[in-house]
């Protein structure tokens, strides 16, 4: 007996009307018709509706459809090659669109609004956004975090290379300061920790005293931050550390 336009409607997840409409055109045509007259699919119908749906989601016209279906050198082979052919164009479509919107997720995380050509000339061979989930996994709560993010991703290419130019001053600045033998509870160096403050204040997010002090904590703690200290004068994230807390009870007034 076959199927009625509803059933087939049902396993192929079009409408009755898309059905009439495909019959109306020629393109797919019911084997059969009860003694009503209504519509009955068979087997090598459902066949053929799998594969115009297939092209169809594939973004083939219908007449293009029907050219294919209707070729009389094309088997039922020819077209499973060509329809994997067309899969796996597809696939890697999608997988480079995925991997950009990846990329672009990855920039929003960090608040980072570069090309990948301007990312490689303020940062070089650093990725700025290495430590991007570490971030948002340990302060994303935080309104801190939250203002950082605004911040930083109204920058521009010029505005990061500035930024660098602020750090490498005070960097080299503080090296001199180490040479010459200040202590880290010294005005000098107080003075340069309460510098580092303010420049966390001007570029990311409004960094107190006791933010502050936390953050002189991690510079040890963490070897990654250790690391890119002392990579301006061995032992400089310890002293900047001390100097920070020094300069933390010098303004707030603690002993």
């Amino acid at each position: 007996m076959g199927y009625s336009v509803g059933q087939v409607a049902g396993f192929a997840g079009v409408t009755v009307r898309t059905l009439h409409h495909y019959d109306e055109i020629g393109l797919l045509a019911p084997g059969e018709r009860s003694h009503a007259g209504h519509r009955r699919y068979d087997d090598a119908d459902l066949d053929r509706l799998q594969q115009i749906l297939f092209y169809r989601e594939l973004g083939f016209p219908l007449e293009e459809v029907a050219a294919l279906l209707d070729d009389p050198e094309a088997d039922p082979r020819a077209h499973l090659r060509r329809q994997h052919d067309l899969l796996t164009a597809r696939i890697e479509k999608l997988q480079k669109m995925a991997a950009a919107v990846e990329h672009a997720m990855e920039a929003r995380t960090m608040g980072i609004n570069l090309t990948p050509e301007e990312k490689f000339e303020v940062f070089g061979d650093k990725d700025p956004e290495e430590h991007a989930e570490e971030a948002e996994r340990r302060w994303g709560g935080t309104e801190t975090y939250a203002e950082s993010q605004r911040r930083t991703a109204r920058y521009t290419k010029d505005d990061w290379k500035r930024m660098q130019a602020e750090v490498a001053s005070w960097g080299e600045r503080y090296d001199a300061l180490m040479a010459a033998g200040e202590r880290p509870d010294g005005a000098r160096a107080m003075d340069m920790a309460e510098e580092h403050r303010q420049h966390i204040t001007k570029w990311f997010y409004t960094c107190t005293y006791e933010i502050h002090r936390g953050l002189g904590d991690m510079y040890v703690a963490d070897e990654r931050f250790k690391a890119f200290y002392d990579s301006m004068r061995p032992g400089l994230a310890e002293h900047l550390r001390d100097a920070i807390t020094a300069n933390a009870a010098r303004q707030t007034g603690e002993a």
